[in-house]
């Protein structure tokens, strides 16, 4: 019966979702706002106000994503009780939470955020242990600064404990159709523990090139919100039109991904940048996995000047494996960036395509 309902459920309202308990309710094509701290401030503006325009209502940021919670606090201007703001700390006590928060606010132009999230913290925030971050966060719920508590992370273990933990409203994890099992496990886990989900890396740092295919497949998940990492114009478009059309897993799409789970399931770079920084400059999360961007984008931005010269800075590897100690998903950077970096002179050179 209950499988039954859920299945209506998502046949009658593909595009909309009610965030766990929180009482969130948004369109499923949430704006994740990394991406606009690359872009020039009117430009940064002008997309999200169309966002908004096009239905979009939960926006995502952090802290530490350089000016981008500036330039969402202007675009969203005069919007505030019509959307939903998350933001995030990557503070390491409770002061440190404290003076996060208030500059958080401050260039969000609100005096509260719906969801405050614990940023990719190597631990789960608990009252008692000593760091004084989760009283902070309740200091600042009590005040009504913030509206809700939440921890996002790339590690398994950590989500785990905190959807076991009962002290967090939402989680939110790498999740897209080349996500694993243990992946998957989190889904039901969260979602039987009545936490919001909020699927960051939807398309798996951009190796997942067809919107359509990436928005089908979390349809799926009737507790899940996807929050798409937007710069372009265009980008924006495409998202824009699956809330109004939102696609269907049709079995040309279901082989789609099948298609790319085959080819990209394994050791690959994610492109979550958490390697960085780099003691040699190298930008890892770009060079770690060039050879399957190159051979999944137009791959003309990647054989430019400017890319050659980046990754030629491979050659400059330290071998320190500070990279290797910090990526979440254990990989062995080093070795990944010697191999695309291989790869990517045979290419130059017109020995593979």
């Amino acid at each position: 019966m209950v499988a039954a309902i859920r299945n209506a459920i998502r046949s009658s309202d593909m595009s909309s979702i009610r965030l766990g308990t929180t009482g969130i309710e948004a369109e499923k094509n949430g704006f994740g706002a990394l991406p606009i701290q690359r872009i020039p401030l009117e430009e940064a503006i002008s997309l999200l106000r169309k966002a908004y325009r096009g239905g979009m209502r939960f926006f995502d940021t952090a802290r530490s994503y350089s000016d981008s919670e500036v330039k969402l606090g202007l675009g969203l201007e005069g919007l505030r009780d019509k959307v939903f703001i998350a933001s995030k700390t990557s503070a390491k006590t409770g002061d440190g939470l404290r003076k996060d928060l208030a500059t958080s606010l401050a260039n969000l132009k609100t005096d509260y955020l719906d969801i405050y999230q614990f940023h990719n913290p190597p631990f789960c925030p608990k009252p008692g242990d000593g760091s004084g971050l989760y009283e902070a966060m309740l200091e600042a719920r009590e005040a009504g600064t913030i509206r809700h508590i939440g921890i996002s992370n790339h590690r398994l273990k950590v989500a785990h404990e905190a959807i076991d933990s009962g002290l967090y409203e939402t989680l939110q994890f790498p999740f897209s159709y080349l996500a694993t099992e243990k992946d998957r496990e989190l889904i039901e886990k969260s979602e039987a523990a009545g936490m919001g989900f909020i699927a960051m890396k939807g398309l798996s740092g951009g190796l997942i090139t067809d919107s359509s295919a990436a928005c089908a497949w979390m349809n799926q998940f009737d507790n899940v919100l996807p929050i798409w990492g937007i710069q372009r114009e265009w980008e924006l478009d495409e998202f824009i039109a699956h809330i109004a059309n939102p696609p269907a897993l049709t079995p040309e799409i279901q082989a789609l991904i099948e298609k790319d789970r085959k080819e990209l399931l394994g050791e690959f770079c994610r492109g979550c940048g958490y390697c960085l920084p780099c003691p040699a400059g190298i930008e890892i999360n770009l060079c770690a996995r060039m050879s399957l961007l190159i051979r999944r984008s137009p791959p003309a931005r990647f054989l430019a000047p400017d890319s050659q010269a980046m990754m030629k800075k491979v050659e400059g590897c330290l071998h320190c494996d500070a990279c290797k100690a910090k990526c979440p998903y254990g990989l062995d950077a080093p070795a990944l960036l010697a191999k695309n970096y291989a790869d990517y002179k045979e290419i130059l050179a017109g020995k593979v395509v």
